[in-house]
């Protein structure tokens, strides 16, 4: 599909590395293919690959092409340094954590935007981490605590009975454990959290109607756009694709249009034209901000081309610069 603007872009990639990523499901690959098709130019960088000179942001990186065939789905050329300022779009799309590295391109990027659009902006995916801001929106999420006390974590559990405990930072599912009542590692999880971090961990409510799915739900400048349920393997609690979850069709309910109405004005106002909500059951539990994923299989099972409306949004955010 050409640009609606007529006019190809100049767009930067600020991404893990290219080769390592699995296609099938990568939402920055499907954006690659979408501005590629609109005719836009890439150029694909690493995050270390960030240097502020003076007032000059760069990196080095390379121009990148990409096909859509597993094994052998890019090629790139042109290894240089490039000022980003000279760009029309950034794409900051690296995978979390969310540790002082990532907050660092953040801070670093922030001084190209908006006369350079970052997609997601900068200082709004700092401010937003997935686990954190969500916070703002309790009424809509099941019972939560964000603690590094075990006396507290033991009083949750005895009020819920069942609970899930989590990285404040982490992704993917990694290090996501259920704890029920009457489960004896609920002390020694705990001590591994304090030991292996100095943040708090987030503890909630374990819901069972995650056995039927945890939707991801995905909306571009904040827009209600399509969902995927993704549906935990046998004798596993986490719902995440890449840990042996199911991608599924599902319809939109009523509650999830609600929660996505209260959402969408604040997302629109922040700048996160590319966003994805986690909801199980009536709850909604995360909003990923950072390098949100699940278009490609949202189109695989019938849904949008989503990669195609966060274009549209982007070239008409451009416009009006």
């Amino acid at each position: 599909m050409p640009s609606p603007s007529n006019r190809p872009l100049r767009v930067a990639c600020q991404m893990d590395p290219i080769d390592r990523i699995d296609i099938a499901g990568d939402s920055t690959f499907a954006m690659l293919l979408a501005a590629q098709g609109r005719g836009h130019e890439i150029f694909y960088y690493l995050p270390q690959a960030l240097t502020l000179d003076g007032a000059t942001l760069k990196a080095e990186g390379q121009t990148l092409r990409v096909k859509d065939e597993p094994g052998d789905h890019f090629s790139v050329a042109d290894k240089r340094t490039e000022d980003l300022s000279t760009f029309d779009v950034v794409l900051l799309r690296q995978d979390p954590p969310f540790d002082m590295a990532y907050i660092t391109s953040t801070h670093l990027l922030e001084r190209i935007h908006p006369k350079t659009l970052v997609v997601n902006d900068p200082r709004e995916v700092r401010n937003a981490p997935e686990k954190l801001w969500v916070l703002d929106f309790l009424d809509l999420m099941p019972a939560t605590m964000v603690t590094r006390s075990l006396a507290d974590v033991m009083a949750f559990r005895d009020r819920h009975k069942d609970i899930i405990i989590k990285p404040l930072y982490g992704n993917g599912g990694a290090a996501v454990f259920r704890i029920p009542q009457g489960d004896g590692n609920l002390g020694a999880l705990v001590e591994l959290f304090q030991t292996m971090s100095r943040e708090p961990f987030m503890v909630q409510e374990y819901r069972p109607e995650v056995r039927e799915g945890d939707k991801r739900i995905i909306l571009v400048d904040g827009e209600l756009a399509g969902v995927i349920n993704r549906i935990p393997a046998e004798g596993e609690t986490r719902s995440n694709l890449h840990v042996g979850g199911k991608a599924a069709a599902i319809a939109l309910s009523d509650r999830d249009r609600e929660i996505c109405e209260r959402l969408g004005p604040e997302l629109k106002r922040r700048g996160l034209i590319f966003t994805g909500i986690d909801v199980i059951g009536p709850y909604l539990t995360e909003i990923n901000v950072t390098s949100p994923t699940g278009i490609r299989h949202i189109k695989q099972h019938g849904g949008p081309d989503i990669a195609e409306m966060i274009w549209d949004a982007i070239e008409a955010r451009v416009a009006r610069t």
